[in-house]
């Protein structure tokens, strides 16, 4: 996964068949991405296509939602302003999405501790949206009940801070179950799915996860994004979470961080679908989740 490469002729024939006014515009290569293949079009789009058998419906599901949500979010997004259909030279969608300028949070992370204001205005302006018809997600905004074996596989990952981390989970596992009506989440916040400028959140982008559930999914950012110390400040912005609710937030902060280091640690063994700045972002995720340093 994340392996495979699509060249840029096929980029270029692809614009030139279905968007030929954008055609002539340089095309650059971007590192990164897991499910799409990135490109810089010009100074201002970017070009994603599909490399893993999920992507398309990701993509999908950001052509549906992002156009609208867009408008009443606080933060840039990669909001697609021309959708790629499926031609002889590409049999899946593709999509030409806005650029959003910074560098992913796993490769400049966010030193400034007032982003927990601006973290906290982007999830009550999203979360606040109607999450009607939104699509299932299997494993966001669930209770995590659901995710047990999932934890206990993960936490293979980690020796130091194990014990620390499991109490967490088992508090979280034990809180009251979210009761509300399902709230419209991104689903995947994690360093790579942000961008930072001068140590500040500057967007969020990556919305194929798009879900509707526990809000504590997107929540656990509080301790994946943010610097230590912020926490607090992040729920006291965001104003609406009851203690069982950032219970919940902090075991999905644990979970979450429990994946980055396993994709990390396959990055540096040179593993398929590996990425090795995401060991290091998770173990920073880990230790302010487990309260190593104060919220």
């Amino acid at each position: 996964m994340g392996e495979f490469r699509f060249e840029q002729d096929l980029v270029r024939a692809l614009l030139r068949e279905q968007h030929p006014d954008l055609a002539d515009l340089e095309l650059r290569d971007v590192a990164g991405g897991w499910d799409n293949q990135l490109w810089r079009l010009g100074a201002k789009l970017a070009v994603r296509m599909p490399r893993t058998e999920r992507a398309p419906n990701l993509l999908r599901t950001e052509q549906t939602w992002l156009p609208v949500l867009s408008e009443h979010l606080p933060l840039p997004t990669p909001t697609p302003v021309r959708i790629g259909e499926p031609s002889a030279l590409f049999e899946h969608t593709w999509t030409i999405a806005r650029w959003v300028d910074g560098e992913p949070a796993d490769a400049a992370p966010i030193t400034r501790a007032d982003t927990a204001e601006t973290l906290a205005g982007f999830l009550k302006a999203l979360h606040r949206q109607g999450a009607e018809n939104a699509p299932a997600n299997p494993t966001r905004g669930i209770p995590l009940t659901g995710l047990q074996d999932e934890f206990s596989r993960s936490l293979a990952v980690i020796a130091q801070d194990a014990s620390a981390a499991r109490e967490i989970w088992e508090k979280a596992v034990a809180a009251p179950e979210w009761r509300g009506k399902p709230t419209l989440l991104h689903g995947d916040l994690h360093p790579a799915n942000v961008v930072v400028r001068d140590g500040v959140l500057a967007g969020v982008i990556d919305f194929g996860e798009l879900c509707a559930g526990d809000p504590a999914t997107d929540l656990s950012a509080a301790w994946i994004l943010l610097p230590k110390g912020a926490a607090s400040r992040f729920f006291d912005a965001y104003e609406d979470a009851d203690e069982s609710t950032i219970a919940r937030a902090r075991g999905w902060a644990v979970l979450r961080a429990l994946h980055l280091i396993t994709i990390g640690r396959n990055g540096r063994l040179g593993l398929p679908g590996g990425k090795p700045t995401w060991e290091p972002a998770g173990r920073a995720a880990l230790d302010r989740a487990v309260n190593r340093c104060s919220d």
